[in-house]
């Protein structure tokens, strides 16, 4: 049975002199009349105030391998509760999550959930951190951030999957509550931003400078390669200097393989030279750890000591392998540490995915 839409209550919006109201959440600033929705689908017009319709419910839920967010150096090897709602404030026409992001109908969210039942069902399966993903969690603030101090009040960390795009005043009550995160940073033009995603690029690089300069989240980003689109060596280039110039050396950069979809499917496949050549235009330019992603590639995959080159984190995938580091997170041949959220020793959830049942 499909949940009844709820109306929750949401604080960043204010009224138009026309009778619409404003949201303010995010740099789309939709203006939205009485009955209707934003962009986004799940933040709408409900007696005059932006409410949040998707409250308490979700497109599913399944327990992931953390490396599959990406984040690879943050607690590896972990196990993450992941779970998304439906819509998106941005609208990529390549976007790999069509089937949430892209819906509009109530009937994805299918499944009901309170933020305490997320925690404790965390809990019980052994999970050390729950993701907010799937489509941008920035769109469902309210829901996530309950959930995410419910998750905290049990030792539970929070990783948000993200676009980054979320205007100043929620940007900084939605990340308060996250431990990490992985901003998807889709492209290094204002024009890709605009023609192929709705949107724009400064304000995603003000939230990445917010995060790494301004709160205690880990951060890792996240970089599909589209053939044709924004895969260039001077694009890359232009990308990868302003990170390690703005936000540091220590932040990694994943670069991973685009597969038609969407509407996109008149585009190829992204070569994987592609992304190994994005990979060392990084490493060239300072970034100490750059990965390559959704290919099978075990050195690109796998996490080297920036400083004498020891393996530190083996991967294939999602398994690990060798583990080089000690107990402090340093590298076990040099003393050198790896920057990230490290344990004395890895987990090993491996590469399964387990879908799981909620109770309200």
């Amino acid at each position: 049975m499909i949940p009844p839409l709820s109306y929750h209550p949401t604080r960043y919006w204010h009224r138009l002199e026309d009778g619409r109201v404003q949201c303010d959440l995010c740099p789309r600033n939709c203006h939205i009349k009485e009955g209707q929705a934003g962009l986004c689908f799940i933040r709408a017009c409900h007696d005059g105030e932006v409410v949040l319709t998707s409250y308490g419910r979700s497109s599913g839920f399944c327990v992931d391998p953390i490396e599959k967010k990406p984040l690879n150096h943050f607690l590896p090897g972990t196990p993450v509760l992941s779970f998304g709602t439906a819509g998106c404030n941005l609208a990529c026409k390549f976007c790999q999550n069509w089937d949430m992001s892209k819906s509009r109908e109530v009937d994805t969210l299918a499944v009901s959930a309170s933020p305490e039942a997320i925690a404790r069902r965390a809990a019980e399966l052994g999970c050390r951190s729950v993701a907010y993903t799937y489509n941008d969690p920035v769109i469902f603030m309210e829901y996530a951030v309950d959930a995410a101090h419910a998750c905290r009040a049990r030792g539970i960390r929070n990783v948000a999957v993200t676009a980054g795009y979320i205007n100043p005043g929620a940007r900084e009550e939605f990340f308060a509550a996250m431990d990490a995160a992985n901003v998807d940073l889709k492209a290094f033009t204002d024009d890709f931003y605009h023609r192929l995603c709705g949107g724009h690029l400064q304000p995603v690089l003000e939230t990445l400078e917010y995060l790494r300069h301004e709160t205690k989240v880990w951060v890792e980003l996240t970089t599909l390669l589209i053939p044709g689109h924004n895969d260039t060596d001077a694009e890359i280039e232009a990308m990868t200097q302003w990170v390690v110039g703005h936000l540091g050396p220590d932040v990694p950069m994943h670069f991973t393989a685009f597969h038609p979809d969407w509407k996109m499917l008149d585009v190829s496949p992204t070569p994987a030279g592609t992304l190994s050549r994005a990979r060392e235009i990084a490493r060239r330019n300072g970034v100490r750890h750059a990965y390559t992603g959704n290919i099978h590639d075990r050195r690109g995959e796998s996490t080297w000591c920036h400083q004498c080159g020891a393996l530190l984190i083996e991967r294939d995938w999602y398994e690990l392998g060798t583990w080089g580091l000690d107990a402090h997170g340093r590298c076990a041949a040099c003393g050198t540490p790896c920057p990230g959220v490290f344990e004395a020793q890895p987990g090993d959830w491996g590469s399964r995915r387990l879908p799981v049942a909620m109770a309200a």
